[in-house]
């Protein structure tokens, strides 16, 4: 099962959604919001894989809530606007439903949605190396460092190195076993050795933790214990 969130500040677009979604059977549909900011405040709390985003509304655009959020969950945007459609894609959403839309183009956008889920199902990833496409255990992925237009990425007896940016690759990452910590780090949860003040240790390596970050570090280790 896959849990998520419905946003649309129309009470009758909201609804249409849970409905589509609650035919779904690997959907689990975890709650549905009509205010942006209230939606935001769950995300950045319960960082649910999938998000289903309207885009034109008050407070909070759906762009603005995606540019604030902390972690990269797979989204399918809705909106009556068409305009949108480019910088959706540019935000590297799964899919973008123009409304009014059809159960049977809804059904389409999931089955995107699934498809690209069930890559971290099977535990591994593939990431770009030069050339060519690198099959990644994520097992091994101790953590990522971002190296100006590089991020490197340390496994157990390797290191890789790949132009896709951390958003792209929290986006294939299961969010139960990978955190962000800081700006230019991603952390694998199960190779922490331990936790002191603003920094993790890692094998032999020190990874500060950021303000920015902290708080969600610390609650996502929590749940671990």
């Amino acid at each position: 099962m896959l849990k998520c969130i419905a946003v649309d500040d129309e009470p009758l677009a909201l609804k249409r959604l849970q409905e589509f979604i609650g035919k779904i059977p690997f959907l689990d549909l975890q709650a549905g919001f009509d205010n942006s900011l209230l939606a935001l405040a769950y995300l950045s709390k319960q960082q649910p894989p999938v998000v289903f985003l309207d885009i034109q509304m008050d407070e909070l655009t759906g762009i603005q809530l995606l540019e604030s959020l902390n972690y990269a969950p797979q989204v399918i945007l809705t909106t009556a606007f068409e305009d949108y459609a480019l910088k959706g894609f540019d935000l590297r959403v799964t899919d973008y439903l123009l409304k009014p839309y059809s159960f049977t183009r809804f059904l389409q956008a999931v089955n995107r949605l699934d498809q690209t889920l069930s890559i971290t199902s099977q535990g591994y990833l593939f990431v770009k190396t030069g050339s060519r496409l690198e099959k990644i255990d994520l097992t091994e992925v101790r953590y990522i460092e971002g190296m100006r237009d590089q991020r490197c990425i340390y496994l157990s007896d390797k290191k890789v190195m790949t132009p896709e940016t951390f958003g792209e690759l929290q986006k294939q990452l299961p969010t139960s076993h990978f955190c962000r910590v800081h700006k230019s780090y991603i952390v694998g949860i199960q190779h922490i050795r331990s936790v002191e003040r603003d920094r993790l240790i890692i094998g032999q390596e020190l990874i500060p933790i950021s303000d920015t970050y902290k708080q969600e570090f610390y609650e996502r280790i929590k749940k671990t214990r």
